[in-house]
């Protein structure tokens, strides 16, 4: 799920050296932080957050965690 996030990611930006995915892990939630360059933030959140919703269902689809919560986290 990691890499799915980073490779649509990289698809959106200009820049996309400066993408980077991290992911922190709880008993109940997994949290996936992406960071893009300042200038690409209103790339991949889109209008009106359209692309970020269709990021974060598309993550959400391709994830058999169980009862974990997911969260797409953009920075």
């Amino acid at each position: 799920m990691k890499h799915l996030l980073e490779v649509i990611a990289k698809a959106l930006v200009d820049q996309p050296d400066q993408v980077t995915v991290t992911e922190k892990e709880t008993e109940d939630t997994v949290v996936l932080e992406l960071h893009v360059a300042e200038g690409d933030v209103g790339k991949v959140i889109g209008k009106q957050g359209r692309i970020a919703k269709a990021i974060r269902t598309v993550v959400k689809a391709s994830v058999d965690k169980g009862d974990k919560k997911i969260v797409v986290d953009i920075q």
